[in-house]
């Protein structure tokens, strides 16, 4: 039986807040809740960018009770007008005795001013209960906030011998069906989803969510130096989601203009080809795009692994053998000469989804060659 202390109203706040994962934009997901003499009074999760935050509709579900309560809130209180009055200031107003912090919030804007009003005030604070599992679930919002370049997660399928489709180019379906769901909520979960060309014209993919409930589908990004991408493709044609396309200065000016006509968001990022893809998330960036699900193939897997672009990766193994010399890798580029220049994965994950195995994890480059 799990003991009533500040780590089990943490870890409530902390699911609270889990619940809002691809609701919140650039903003970050944060759980708060209201306790008093032993009984929780109030509830809150920041649900949409530019509303209340969590603080506030916890405090609001306690009411007058919330004087002289404790508030545990996954993420420091904010400090400053924005969308929204500081939420510090309402705890004040609120009368809550003590304040429990799970990690301090990496925004310049708070970065400790939220904790240090609270204390002058002569509220109680505590931080740090639970911190490691605050800052990973917020590990998108923290990437994007000090660096405004979004959080990078590739996703892929293959093979027990590391093939993401036969010689032939086919590749359904290589995951079993509850790896493929676990994938759309994926997508609900980040801002925007990334594919190469080659997979819009091999594939014809929508790049939605699509859940027994409905989710919400990210921006689809498709990367494209020449504007290859045929008029018939689903993602031009279709309103389900926008479409921004990564392309370069080598791409007919008339065939950019076309697909502008049809609401399609060109961005030129560098002469090439190949794309500029530093670059290119950083334009993605300063749309307010703060993840990527990458879904591509293995040339544009390896050229984001390759500089070094990736936060974190999602491999979902199939038992299956499929050999094939010209079948595609998971991530293709020109490699390294060394095992010990390789790039090696830290914070393993490894889970069995049915008949399939999902290992994510996070790259360290320090590991790998310059």
């Amino acid at each position: 039986m799990e003991i009533m202390n500040d780590e089990y109203y943490m870890r409530l706040a902390l699911d609270m807040a889990s619940r809002s994962q691809g609701q919140t934009g650039i903003n970050p997901v944060v759980g708060a809740v209201v306790v008093k003499d032993g009984a929780v009074i109030g509830l809150g999760s920041h649900l949409k960018r530019g509303t209340p935050h969590a603080e506030v509709h916890a405090l609001n579900m306690a009411g007058e009770a919330a004087r002289g309560s404790t508030v545990y809130v996954t993420l420091e209180p904010c400090s400053h007008y924005g969308a929204t009055p500081p939420c510090s200031e309402g705890l004040i107003r609120a009368g809550v005795s003590r304040v429990v912090v799970a990690c301090e919030d990496p925004n310049p804007q708070v970065a400790g001013r939220g904790i240090e009003m609270l204390r002058r005030s002569g509220i109680e604070v505590e931080v740090g209960v639970l911190r490691d599992e605050a800052v990973q679930l917020n590990r998108r919002f923290i990437k994007f906030i000090m660096t405004g370049i979004p959080y990078v997660t590739i996703k892929t399928a293959s093979t027990l011998d590391g093939k993401i489709a036969s010689r032939t180019g086919d590749s359904k379906w290589i995951s079993n069906a509850e790896s493929r769901e676990r994938v759309h909520t994926m997508r609900h979960r980040h801002d925007g989803i990334m594919v190469g060309v080659e997979t819009v014209i091999a594939d014809d993919p929508s790049l939605t969510t699509r859940l027994t409930v409905p989710g919400i589908s990210p921006v689809r990004i498709v990367v494209d130096s020449t504007l290859r991408i045929p008029d018939e493709a689903k993602i031009l044609s279709d309103s389900a989601a926008q479409t921004i396309v990564l392309t370069t200065g080598q791409s007919p000016e008339e065939r950019r203009a076309s697909l502008t006509e049809r609401g399609i968001q060109i961005i030129v990022c560098g002469d090439g080809p190949p794309v500029d893809l530093p670059l290119g998330l950083q334009r993605l960036g300063e749309l307010g795009i703060s993840s990527l699900l990458v879904e591509g193939g293995g040339r544009l897997n390896g050229s984001l692994l390759h500089r070094r672009l990736v936060d974190e990766v999602v491999l979902f193994l199939a038992p299956k053998l499929i050999g094939g010399l010209n079948a595609p890798g998971s991530f293709v580029f020109d490699g390294f000469e060394l095992m010990k220049d390789a790039v090696v994965l830290e914070g393993l994950s490894v889970e069995q989804i049915g008949d399939n195995i999902c290992i994510s994890g996070y790259p360290v480059y320090e590991h790998a060659a310059k």
